[in-house]
């Protein structure tokens, strides 16, 4: 279970490293990702993981990539990635996204990601709480998350890189929306 012995910091440039740790001892995330998907520029960065990690670094230093990384020491455990919609347009379903839209947030929770040494602990719930305070310490608004419907069977992490919505309504979420086979929109205000 998560105990006091955590905190919660912004990813920078001052925590790039214990972001990029976290990464590199999971392969890249997802095949080399590097939580790059949802950003604009996924499509044209250079291919692959080496690809990945520069684009994100660059993100990160031009002040377009955000997270809330639950740090356990000096060591990143956990993140919550965080962004505007034009900073994180890439979502899933998008399509079907913008015809059913009814609005646009202000802002989109779009991946959470949790050491594979931490899991079921709690450190997602941490994470997604972590990536609100910090979105309210930015003057807040509408935020949207993407979670997923999670039936009696189990399902593989890499399709529940977003949490569940039960996550997201215990975090005061209100769900919208049905999008895509298992996922939904969930909306709150900050």
């Amino acid at each position: 279970m998560v105990t006091d012995d955590h905190t919660i910091q912004p990813l920078t440039t001052h925590t790039w490293e214990a972001f990029a740790e976290l990464v590199k001892r999971h392969n890249g995330i997802f095949g080399g990702c590097w939580c790059t998907y949802f950003h604009p520029s996924c499509v044209d960065r250079e291919p692959g993981y080496e690809g990945s990690r520069k684009m994100k670094k660059q993100l990160v230093e031009t002040g377009q990539a955000h997270a809330a990384l639950v740090m356990v020491g000096d060591e990143a455990v956990a993140w919550a990635e965080y962004g505007t919609p034009d900073e994180l347009p890439n979502i899933h379903h998008g399509k079907q996204y913008l015809a059913e839209a009814d609005a646009i947030p202000d802002y989109r929770i779009t991946c959470i990601f949790v050491d594979k040494r931490y899991r079921r602990q709690g450190y997602a719930k941490v994470a997604l709480a972590g990536a609100l305070d910090l979105i309210a310490a930015q003057g807040g608004g509408v935020v949207e998350g993407y979670p997923h419907e999670v039936g009696e069977k189990r399902m593989s992490n890499s399709f529940v890189y977003n949490g569940t919505r039960t996550m997201y309504e215990q975090a005061g979420f209100e769900f919208i929306r049905s999008k895509g086979l298992r996922n939904t929109v969930m909306r709150r205000t900050i």
